[in-house]
């Protein structure tokens, strides 16, 4: 359960540094202006070799790796929901790293999404510990022939 909880918060930091990079390279290109019909081919160019977005887009294909390897391993209700902890770290960097203003409100948000995962991880602990050990055939883990660690 650990390495699945460091590969988790590998994926979460790279998915919140990804978004962050990406943000800053959409500004750098749109400068906030607005996208229109007749400047959106240009402006796609532009933000397509923008070496923050290039970054930013490194950073979200690391989280996805993280995210296929943590599929693999567990069940999806529970490693989708904890997902939404990037949420949370993305949050952060946007107030550290972007200075943007984060309300009361959001952060109660956050917090709520902090519980949700918690709850998730709990009940996982306690699934787990319940669980008897398994007679297993050669070749067989969980039920799912082939698949070995």
């Amino acid at each position: 359960m650990t390495k699945i909880l460091i590969i988790l918060l590998v994926g979460l930091v790279c998915e919140a540094v990804g978004v962050v990079l990406l943000k800053e390279g959409i500004n750098a290109v749109c400068g906030g202006g607005d996208i229109t019909l007749r400047n959106v081919w240009p402006m796609f160019w532009k933000v397509v070799v923008h070496p923050r977005v290039v970054l930013g887009v490194f950073f979200e294909a690391l989280f996805f790796l993280c995210l296929l390897y943590l599929m693999s391993q567990k069940d999806i209700s529970f490693v989708w929901p904890l997902t939404s902890l990037s949420f949370v770290m993305t949050t952060l960097a946007a107030l550290v790293y972007l200075k943007e203003p984060v309300s009361w409100m959001r952060w109660c948000g956050v917090a709520l999404i902090m519980a949700g995962a918690a709850l998730i991880t709990w009940n996982e602990k306690q699934r787990e510990a319940q669980a008897p050990p398994a007679a297993r055939a050669p070749g067989v883990e969980g039920g799912v022939v082939g698949r070995h660690e």
